[in-house]
């Protein structure tokens, strides 16, 4: 039955439980708009759910690059020197620290502390100490905010992830990008409002990484692929033309909206707005990806022709170089474009042997790249308007790992009570270097900041208050830093 005729045909009762529904949710708009916290969806467009959408105050960034490296690179390698550690090279950690903590594989009442090889030197006016490893990253050191007080209850990978990603160590829950998209919309009308890019063998925690969880759909990341088609099955079968394409997705929306008048289901919103960007994305994705209007210049600053060494281990694979280096160049490229969120992912940083030699392939893969990312957008003027991430589930323990006890430790544990990472661009406080960890690096000294704080920081950027960007789901009002976090006013100019 049409649905007109199934209206003209409801019983009084279900056309009084209609009209209260609709009428109380006039009243809870009204006390809502007094108390100047109107929900966001409320002022939605369902044909178009991912328009514009005003911040609830000035805004200093507008997107987001998340670079995140899963595995978890050692902070005490890279970030966070500790010359007390090579001065204990292979004595016990103090019983006092260790009592009571649970480790993902050290044995910890026969592990011994590890110490580091790598050399550290200052860069920049903020005097940041950098390892050997990162020579391209070190000179842009005055554009970055580091947190070296980073700390996470989670200590194993898919958990880890889960929290950095989505504010709580649990499934279910939407990632950063889908609550930026959602609480912002996105400037792209032709590329989705959250996209991914990979490289290297794939993170543990998969899509629950850029996961809408319980939101609509049409905020999730969309994988894209650096080569090739950019979403499979993105291109027209033979034979079907671009016009045959349009008057198709026009009949599946007409009859799409007629099944969600019927039944009211916003996923049907989902799934119109899906078909019609997947119609536009076929002309915009394949422009996207094609690096031919790039100069020599460019490409070669991101390495992207680079000769890749051998001995990756864990975070190798054939072309991972190249994968990495295109995927930093397309993610410029995409912020251009209007696309609101952007993830890099790269697996694996997971050390727990073979630290030496598998840490100093990865950051020759990701060095050069990440460097060229920041020094791009700066010369085109998007970086005051782009945040850049650098993140990991946690860091390494400043002990060797001894798993099944093995005397000759070669890598660190997942080490969740300290550790780094930095942002950069988008209004932070660049140069600075904020918080510190203990001389062994086992805790924090000062200033903590917690993966909920990250993110309410992160929305502050944004022009978001964490607070007051909800989404009521069962029953209840949940957000991205769930019953927890606070802006941290010094990471931000």
């Amino acid at each position: 039955m049409h649905s007109a005729i199934q209206q003209i045909h409801q019983s009084r009762r279900d056309f009084l439980a209609t009209m209260a529904n609709g009428i109380g949710g006039l009243a809870v708009a009204s006390l809502l708009r007094d108390d100047g916290v109107l929900a966001q969806e409320a002022t939605r467009d369902p044909a178009n759910p991912l328009a514009p959408r005003r911040p609830h105050f000035a805004p200093k960034a507008k997107a987001c690059i998340c670079i995140y490296l899963e595995g978890a690179p050692s902070q005490i390698d890279l970030f966070d020197p500790k010359p007390r550690l090579n001065a204990l090279h292979g004595q016990p950690l103090p019983e006092s620290l260790w009592r009571n903590v649970r480790f993902a594989f050290t044995q910890p009442a026969t592990a011994r502390i590890l110490g580091c090889p790598r050399v550290f030197h200052k860069h920049g006016q903020c005097g940041m100490d950098l390892s050997d490893l990162l020579p391209n990253l070190a000179t842009c050191a005055d554009d970055i905010c580091w947190i070296r007080s980073m700390h996470t209850e989670a200590f194993n990978h898919h958990p880890g992830q889960l929290f950095m990603n989505t504010g709580l160590p649990t499934f279910g829950r939407p990632t950063m990008g889908a609550w930026l998209n959602y609480g912002l919309g996105s400037e792209s009308r032709s590329l989705p409002g959250y996209v991914v890019l990979t490289a290297g063998r794939g993170t543990s925690g998969g899509a629950s990484n850029w996961s809408s969880g319980f939101l609509p759909s049409h905020y999730a990341g969309v994988l894209f692929r650096n080569q090739g088609e950019p979403v499979l099955n993105l291109n027209n079968p033979a034979g079907l033309s671009g016009e045959m394409q349009r008057r198709t997705i026009e009949t599946i929306g007409n009859l799409n909206r007629l099944r969600h008048q019927e039944i009211g289901d916003p996923e049907i919103n989902s799934r119109i707005a899906a078909y019609e960007l997947a119609f536009r994305m076929q002309a915009a994705a394949p422009e996207l990806i094609d690096l031919s209007g790039e100069t020599r210049q460019t490409l070669d600053m991101y390495g992207i022709d680079r000769p890749e060494p051998s001995g990756g281990g864990r975070g190798g694979g054939a072309g991972v170089f190249r994968q990495f280096a295109t995927n930093c160049l397309l993610a410029r490229r995409l912020v251009e474009r209007g696309v609101r969120f952007v993830n890099l992912y790269h697996a694996s940083w997971d050390h727990h042997s073979n630290l030496t030699p598998e840490l100093t392939f990865n950051c020759q893969m990701a060095d050069q790249p990440v460097a060229a990312l920041l020094k791009d957008l700066k010369r085109r003027g998007l970086l005051d308007s782009t945040l850049v991430l650098w993140l990991s589930e946690f860091g390494r323990t400043p002990l060797g790992e001894n798993r099944g006890g093995n005397p000759n430790a070669t890598g660190r544990d997942h080490h969740p009570f300290a550790f780094t990472i930095w942002m950069a661009g988008g209004g932070v406080n660049a140069g600075h270097i904020h918080g510190a960890s203990d001389e062994l690096g086992w805790g924090i000294a000062r200033d903590p900041v917690h993966i909920n704080d990250f993110h309410a920081t992160l929305l502050h950027l944004f022009g978001l208050d964490h607070l007051r960007l909800t989404y009521r789901y069962q029953g209840r009002d949940f957000r991205l830093t769930d019953v927890a976090g606070r802006v941290v006013r010094g990471l931000m100019a």
